[in-house]
């Protein structure tokens, strides 16, 4: 069973909560403004759970928005009954009862006229098409296209400088940081990682700009492990071997042991004292 199947269940078995108290208890009914509230509430938390399931890609986009759309209309629904309530005592249980019986059947029966049946059975879905790397270009190119119609989203250009950085075309990495520099000031990864990509670039190490944001980064978390490391690099090219030896051993405690990052800076430490 999908995760759609599961979050539908979910959503039924919640307005049959919602719902069968009521009517079974004979609660008194609430006025038209509280239901409203209510049931408003009930929708706000049904959709963003709706928006997080797709987000973290365990509901695809036709599926979210068949969910989306059912969410819909049962607000419109329970809008309307509401609207024609007296907001006198109800009680009934035979009611109920048929609620808890119809309810999933009715659930099975909208998605399976309305929805896609075939998305439920894993076999029946066909395998998602791998990644090329003409795709991913594409997509990049894409996105670079949509920051220049805007061009004051930071995120977008974060997202860019990333996706520039990974494909090693380190200029383009190097602007798209420069143009989301307001949201990278107070962010000691984004600090490193803009240090580092402008050492690629330029092909002169850290040093200049690099330098001044690996500082910067410092400044923010002295702890911070890949500030740590670029900060060590950063003193050895300078040949204060003193601040290279001191920033990798205050990293040291950071790394897995015996790993091969941890193998590298012991050999460079080492290196640094014999230098000394």
């Amino acid at each position: 069973m999908t995760q759609f199947a599961l979050f539908a269940t979910l959503l039924v078995v919640v307005t049959a909560l919602l719902i069968i108290p009521g009517l079974w208890f004979g609660r008194r009914r609430p006025s038209d403004a509280d239901r409203k509230a209510a049931n408003l509430a009930i929708f706000r938390d049904q959709l963003a759970d709706l928006e997080r399931e797709r987000l973290e890609g365990n509901l695809g986009e036709a599926d979210f928005a068949q969910a989306k759309v059912e969410l819909q209309k049962r607000l419109l629904e329970e809008v309307g009954e509401t609207q024609e309530s007296d907001g006198g005592p109800a009680t009934s249980r035979k009611t109920a009862l048929l609620v808890l019986f119809l309810l999933p059947l009715a659930a099975v029966g909208g998605y399976l006229l309305l929805g896609n049946p075939q998305a439920l059975d894993p076999a029946a879905t066909a395998p998602q098409k791998q990644m090329t790397a003409a795709d991913i270009d594409a997509m990049v190119a894409k996105l670079a296209a949509r920051m220049q119609e805007n061009p004051d989203d930071m995120n977008g250009w974060l997202m860019l400088a990333r996706s520039y950085k990974m494909l090693g075309r380190y200029g383009e990495a190097v602007d798209a940081y420069a143009k989301a520099e307001p949201a990278i000031e107070k962010d000691p990864e984004l600090l490193a990682s803009y240090a580092e990509t402008l050492a690629m670039a330029n092909g002169k190490g850290l040093t200049g700009k690099a330098k001044e944001l690996i500082d910067q980064a410092l400044k923010l978390d002295p702890k911070h492990a890949h500030t740590l490391f670029l900060a060590g690099a950063a003193a050895m090219e300078a040949g204060d071997r003193k601040n290279g030896i001191a920033y990798w051993e205050a990293l040291l405690p950071q790394v897995e042991a015996g790993s091969e990052l941890d193998q590298m800076l012991r050999k460079g430490i080492e290196e640094m004292k014999k230098g000394g």
